[in-house]
Order: structure tokens, then sequence, then C-alpha cells
């Protein structure tokens, strides 16, 4: 298997909604943003596949010496092999993918956020970065993008958190933060225990309103000469706010399953916003 099938297999294989906007992409954008994704996959998979927290630290380490090497010019994984051709051409730099690999790092040091000052911290790393690397892939002219890639990647974060307030659960983390679980009188043991309730609800009604508002701000500002460069992301944030609303319309059911879209869903949102410039 090439570096390249590698890194399109992880792709596919994760069903994120990312995969979608790709799909519309040019090859060599397509190429570098697949290889990228495949890099925050491996990453990420570190802390939720590998259950003892000194293994998954000594693989991120690992990690860390490979970006370092992969600079240096000697990758050795396929994904930092499929990577390392095109990182110069769209402004990928070494700080980048080690700041995904911190963010990573902070999921084994620390399962509860106390407010949102401190989340958003967290979100930085492993979305905000993400964001602003994407934007750069898909063509970014104007330097005022990055402000808009680094509020759209935290709305898509905070969507995931809301998402996945179960299934994190499980695995004895909590991102809703500590003062606003308080605010709303949500016990952690209720969350551990996926117990609901009308204060479960309406804590979860505060954090999608919150994402709905940071999915505004970003589109105000994105600047118009990057609008068209930018479709990839504003494909992503069509799919994410619709899963969003799928949530807000399941009256936030999320402790005792995983809401989605479908696949055909998702793709006529993507198409949605390639073919006619619309979003949901």
């Amino acid at each position: 298997m090439t570096p390249q099938q590698y890194v399109q297999q992880k792709a596919v294989a994760s069903g994120s909604s990312f995969y979608y906007a790709f799909l519309f992409l040019p090859a060599p954008r397509r190429a570098a943003i697949t290889a990228f994704y495949a890099f925050c996959r491996e990453v990420d998979d570190v802390v939720d596949e590998v259950s003892d927290p000194g293994v998954a630290r000594t693989k991120l380490a690992w990690w860390q010496g490979e970006v370092a090497k992969a600079y240096a010019g000697q990758p050795t994984h396929p994904v930092m092999q499929a990577l390392m051709p095109l990182a110069a051409d769209y402004g990928i730099e070494q700080r980048h993918l080690q700041a995904v690999i911190d963010g990573c790092q902070m999921d084994l040091e620390q399962t509860r956020y106390l407010d949102f000052a401190g989340l958003k911290g967290y979100c930085h790393l492993v979305a905000g970065i993400v964001g602003e690397v994407a934007a750069r892939i898909f063509g970014q002219t104007d330097p005022r993008t990055t402000e808009y890639a680094h509020k759209l990647g935290l709305a898509f974060q905070l969507t995931n958190i809301i998402r996945d307030v179960g299934e994190d659960a499980m695995l004895g983390r909590i991102y809703l933060p500590v003062n606003e679980l308080q605010q709303f009188d949500v016990k952690a043991h209720e969350i551990l225990k996926r117990t609901y309730s009308d204060r479960f609800t309406a804590l979860m009604r505060f954090q999608a309103e919150r994402a709905h508002r940071l999915y505004d701000e970003a589109f105000a500002l994105l600047p118009d000469a990057d609008r068209r460069a930018q479709k990839p992301g504003l494909m992503m944030a069509n799919i994410y706010r619709t899963l969003l609303r799928e949530i807000e319309h399941e009256n936030f059911q999320v402790l005792h399953q995983r809401i989605r879209l479908t696949p055909l869903r998702k793709f006529w949102l993507a198409w949605k916003v390639q073919a006619l410039g619309r979003m949901s």
C-alpha cells in the first residue's frame, strides 16, 4: 500500500463529515487535506483507543519525534510520507502538527474544564489549528481568513462535544464546563450514569445556542475574497450545523446514542454549497 492509499483509506474509514467536503477539491489540494486529516486521526486515535495512559503518552511522544524527523527530511510513517511533499506548498508548518499532538495530550491529563475559557484553550489546539491548516490548503489569500477558520473550528468542536456527551462520559471525560454544570444544577454523576432531566436539556440548549452564535460569527468574519476558495469549509459547516439542528430536534438525546446524518444526506448538504452556494 502506498502512503497515498493509506491516508485515503484512513479518511474514508473514519466516516467523517469532512470527507464529503474533500471530494469537491482539485486533486493536489484533496491530497494535502486527506494526508493532514489522516495525521489528525492517527494522533486522536491514540487517545481514544489506547486504554493505558502511559502507553498513550509514549505513542504521542513517538509522534512528536516523527513530526520533527519528517520536517528534517526523514519521515517514516506513511501519513508523514504522504504529507511532507505537500506541506511547503500549502504552508503546513511543524508547529501546526505539534499543536494538534499537544491538544491530544491534554485529553490524557485533563477530563474536566472549569469554565469555557479553559475549554477554548483545548479547542484551539484540536480544532482551531486544524481549521487554520485547512483554510491554507483550501486556498486562503486573505490573512483575515485565519480568524474565521479558528472560530469555525471552535463551532465544529462544540458541535462534536454536544454530539458525543454520552460517548465521552463512558471514557470518563466531560467537556461541558464545570461552572455551567453548576449553573444548570446538573451533576457529573448524572451524565456518567446517562440520566436525562429538564436541567440537562436546558444545559445542552445553552451549549447549542453558543455553537450557533459561533457559526454566525465565523461566517461574518470570512472575507469576500476567500469565500469561493473556502467553500469546502462552508460545506463542512453546512453538514455540522445540520447535525446540530438534528440533535436539537431530538431534544438532546445524546447520552445513550450518537445522533448521525446519513452519508447520502452529508453528500447532499456538501453538494448544495458547491453547486448552489446555499447553506441549509
